[in-house]
């Protein structure tokens, strides 16, 4: 049975953030050049997509991220941790990213908060 809201929100608060486990929910493309396209269905009930989506151009939303959040997507595998994700960002940029642990766990936060990730530790 699925976490209630308060559930998971409890559990996060207590929680270390450098020590969740992050899940990615939806798929994405890679171009060439290393950059992450992450694909949003328009749509979660089956019957609605069914019904709308052959009038639409498009049935998905499409959400490009830049160089470092590309990094930390294709990190996010579901076995690494916050923690590793940022020691492997770091290492592939060095001095290029500064403050690499506020700005990285933000951005994952930002990630849960829009609904693209989810932690293993709330399933």
């Amino acid at each position: 049975m699925p976490l209630s809201f308060n559930e998971r929100k409890k559990i996060l608060k207590s929680a270390n953030t450098l020590d969740l486990t992050p899940i990615r929910i939806y798929s994405e493309e890679k171009g060439e050049d290393e950059l992450v396209t992450v694909i949003i269905p328009k749509f979660k009930n089956k019957v609605v997509t069914k019904l709308i989506s052959p009038k639409l151009k498009s049935d998905h939303f499409k959400v490009k991220l830049d160089k470092f959040g590309s990094a930390v997507w294709l990190k996010i595998n579901g076995k690494s941790k916050v923690d590793q994700i940022i020691k492997d960002v770091k290492k592939k940029f060095g001095d290029e990213i500064e403050e690499e642990v506020e700005r990285i766990t933000k951005y994952i936060s930002q990630l849960y908060t829009q609904g693209f990730i989810t932690f293993k530790e709330l399933n």
